[in-house]
């Protein structure tokens, strides 16, 4: 059988010819240079798409010592936060970058260590580390800290940020909940430790009451026990959960017990996991635009190695309060 040669790949100065321009100003266009008119721009977009034109990376690479990957580096793989790295990942990718996950095991020195032997390695253009560590400055290559998780992979910065229970109480109270209770979490993580002081100071500021404050772990089965433990005649019409997990658990117990849901309990959650969307009743909580904070800090990073200005953040708040079909003004007798 003859052998069939693979298909060549398209060139540098096909996508120019096809376009009309110089390859001096396609290689602007991929380096994603700005200044750049945007009917020109189009062109060669187009001229990309219709040539199917990948970069050969390994060619850059000798001719200018980039090696166009990035690395990101986790504390633990204890939890893989999917969706910020997969819209890093994407964000990178678009960039003209491949990106690494890398898993520093360890203590605080066992993960400088894995960063500055990664950095010198000349393996990537640029490091983006999740959680705190202290790398020494001047290195060849950019090394950003993000913060935005622990050694354990607990939230810090915004995502710990329990402000967003203001709004829900708020919200709550604004349809006539008088008595709450609240689903706290493990208080090991900064993001329960502040859902739980928000809550309390919130209460206090509206003069509303609180059954009371429960520590549980993250599971559904936790709330489960919980919410069916609750006295009969305790009041409460509105609960505050910590995560979706846990209001799918309190949901869950409050039916069990015959209390309906919204109707004589109304029930939020935090996070937005897929399966509240489309529970019934729907739930309610807070939308964590975890995509916005893996696109931002690849776009630091990517700037930080190109020596530009850092871009400016997405716009809009982090934490969003979504309202569903699980909460609904208290029974008439509450009231």
């Amino acid at each position: 059988m003859a052998q069939v040669d693979p298909p060549r790949r398209a060139t540098i100065h096909q996508v120019a010819q096809l376009a009309g321009v110089s390859h001096q100003t396609v290689s602007r266009y991929l380096r994603d240079d700005g200044g750049m008119k945007p009917a020109t721009r189009l062109r060669i977009d187009s001229a990309v798409k219709a040539l199917d034109y990948r970069p050969n990376l390994v060619a850059r690479s000798m001719r200018t010592r980039r090696t166009n990957r990035l690395a990101i580096v986790l504390p633990s793989t204890l939890y893989f936060p999917h969706r910020l790295v997969l819209a890093a990942s994407a964000t990178a990718h678009e960039a003209g970058y491949q990106l690494d996950i890398v898993s520093a095991e360890g203590g605080a020195e066992q993960r400088v260590r894995r960063i500055t032997d990664l950095a010198d390695s000349g393996q990537v253009d640029g490091i983006l580390s999740l959680a705190p560590v202290d790398v020494p400055a001047g290195g060849r290559i950019p090394v950003l800290i993000s913060g935005t998780y622990d050694e354990q992979m607990h939230g810090l910065g915004e995502l710990a940020d329990g402000s967003a229970v203001s709004e829900i109480i708020d919200h709550l109270a604004g349809l006539g909940h008088r008595t709450f209770f609240h689903l706290a979490g493990p208080q090991s993580f900064t993001s329960a430790r502040n859902r739980k002081v928000v809550y309390l100071e919130t209460i206090a500021r509206l003069g509303l009451r609180s059954y009371g404050v429960t520590e549980t772990d993250w599971s559904a089965q936790s709330a489960y026990d919980v919410i069916t433990g609750l006295p009969a005649d305790c009041g409460v019409t509105a609960v505050v959960a910590a995560n979706d997990v846990l209001a799918m658990g309190a949901i869950r117990g409050a039916f069990s017990r015959g209390w309906r849901v919204p109707d004589d309990l109304s029930v939020f959650g935090w996070d937005d996991d897929e399966v509240g969307r489309f529970a019934t009743p729907s739930l309610s909580t807070v939308v964590v635009d975890r995509e916005a904070q893996g696109r931002d800090a690849i776009l630091h990073l990517i700037a930080a190695v190109r020596g530009e200005p850092a871009p400016p953040p997405s716009p809009g708040p982090l934490n969003q309060v979504v309202v569903r079909e699980s909460i609904a003004p208290p029974p008439p007798a509450a009231r």
